[in-house]
């Protein structure tokens, strides 16, 4: 095992056991996925039929783009989960982790017509970038991934229509991070609707907002400050949490 594949295994290790922790879990049903560097296309899932708080890095199984396992290993792969992440990592070789779940949150506003709406600061993170993919049942048809693929296009967030929601990133922190919030967006917009007539700020603010949360790089104006370091020290703050509560997740 290389040093790149032993850091990525423990990342998702940890990915897993943060979703369980945060309680965006579906009992042994929903998956992560983290590509490895390399022409082989090679990935990592969860073993199927474990619990997510029972994932470890030494446990998680590799698989190529054709669900075929690369080395010895007790477990199975879930059929939807290679459906869906086989065809996002052999599309999008910029998403290095895929990230899938079956919140209450999520899977309410993936039954809305309108979709996510920018009710919130947070919400704004997504403005104008959620693709949308309609509902063709179980993934288990190899025919629905180049429409996926399709519908996804260059967006790192995706709705999945009276399913549930997907992220991406170009590490296993930043899509983590996106579903982190994706998740708490959809719960605030819930609450919001529940509460009464939705405000919603104009689309000049609303872009601007996004651009202050996606592009950090950006030029600057006079006064105008910047946080390109934010998905790093959350993400090492979240490390230490496990560290303390579940070491054992780098096993």
């Amino acid at each position: 095992m290389t040093p790149t594949e032993h850091m990525l295994r423990q990342e998702l290790a940890a990915c897993y056991r943060l979703i369980a922790h945060f309680r965006m879990t579906d009992l042994i049903f929903t998956h992560i996925s983290v590509r490895i560097p390399g022409p082989e296309h090679h990935f990592l899932i969860n073993p199927y039929g474990l619990m997510f708080e029972e994932i470890t890095a030494s446990n998680l199984v590799k698989i190529d783009l054709d669900g075929a396992p690369v080395g010895d290993t007790p477990y199975a792969v879930n059929p939807a989960g290679f459906v869906i992440h086989s065809a996002i990592h052999r599309a999008r070789q910029d998403l290095q982790c895929v990230l899938h779940t079956h919140t209450r949150a999520g899977c309410a506003v993936a039954a809305l017509e309108c979709g996510l709406l920018p009710v919130n600061q947070i919400s704004m993170e997504f403005y104008g970038k959620v693709a949308y993919h309609h509902y063709e049942g179980i993934a288990l048809d190899l025919d629905e991934q180049q429409r996926l693929v399709a519908d996804l296009q260059d967006k790192n967030v995706m709705i999945l229509r009276n399913h549930g929601l997907l992220t991406g990133g170009r590490s296993v922190a930043e899509a983590f991070l996106r579903m982190y919030y994706l998740e708490k967006a959809c719960e605030i917009q819930l609450a919001a609707q529940q509460a009464g007539q939705l405000l919603l700020p104009s689309h000049d603010i609303c872009a601007h907002t996004e651009r202050q949360f996606n592009e950090p790089q950006r030029e600057l104006k006079e006064g105008e400050l910047t946080d390109p370091g934010a998905t790093d020290l959350a993400w090492k703050a979240l490390l230490r949490m496990l560290d303390r509560i579940a070491p054992d997740y780098r096993d």
